[in-house]
């Protein structure tokens, strides 16, 4: 089974149909995604659209939470919580709807997927360094959990030849044949925080044990242009073209 797995998107079209053209190229069994679909980004309405039209798998991010109640925006900062009003004005009643239905774990047959942890997944943590992960891998009951919100791409696994130490690795190509478990942040599509502006996206082969990491150019400007159209705070234009 072929997985493409998409991190947050925060509602950047021009990423998110760039990502989604070469994941149909690659042909691939089974869209995942694994949460804040929206937020910051002008575009939330249509991002919402795209997922929907290829019956991707989706768990809830902390934005997209936000939306609907579930998070409480005031526990972010201004640039974030400006985006939220936003976000809520453009958004259509069907759109809240399946932003409110989305779970925050879920699991297929050869994968689990969180927004930030596994192990208490409704407190959205961080994952920022290899202990951060190990209440997740306590509770993995999957060979592999694919993650976001730091939307840095990052591989944590448990080796057969050392199964109570977290290794981690930076690497694009990630063979998960010697790992019990692993944890992978697959980064961002829509707004890269590791001073890479492109796009972020995975995609695991379930049969090979293999995780592969993209970067993938896109069309920043018309990106950046669309938010500061919706007047939004420019600050989030501006850092789309330094990956920050």
């Amino acid at each position: 089974m072929r997985y493409a797995i998409l991190g947050d998107i925060h509602a950047n079209l021009a990423a998110l149909d760039a990502v989604l053209e070469v994941v149909e190229d690659a042909k691939v069994d089974r869209l995942l995604q694994v949460g804040d679909v929206v937020g910051y980004g002008s575009s939330p309405s249509e991002c919402i659209e795209r997922l929907r039209e290829r019956n991707a798998l989706v768990v809830m991010g902390n934005h997209d939470g936000a939306c609907t109640g579930l998070v409480d925006p005031r526990t972010f900062n201004e640039v974030a919580r400006i985006a939220v009003d936003y976000t809520k004005s453009q958004l259509t009643r069907s759109d809240l709807t399946w932003l409110d239905e989305l779970p925050l774990t879920l699991s297929t047959e050869h994968c689990t997927l969180s927004h930030g942890t596994l192990y208490k997944p409704e407190r959205f943590d961080y994952i920022q360094k290899p202990e951060d992960g190990d209440p997740s891998f306590d509770v993995l009951e999957r060979p592999v959990c694919f993650l976001g919100h730091t939307h840095r791409p990052v591989t944590l696994m448990r080796l057969h030849e050392s199964p109570h130490r977290t290794s981690y690795t930076f690497e694009v190509q990630v063979d998960l044949g010697d790992a019990i478990a692993a944890l992978v942040n697959v980064g961002s599509v829509g707004q890269p925080r590791d001073d890479d502006p492109r796009a972020a996206y995975a995609i695991y082969d379930s049969e090979k044990h293999v995780v592969e990491l993209y970067r993938l150019d896109y069309d920043i400007e018309q990106e950046a242009d669309r938010i500061l159209r919706a007047g939004l705070p420019k600050i989030l234009a501006d850092r789309l073209f330094l990956g920050i």
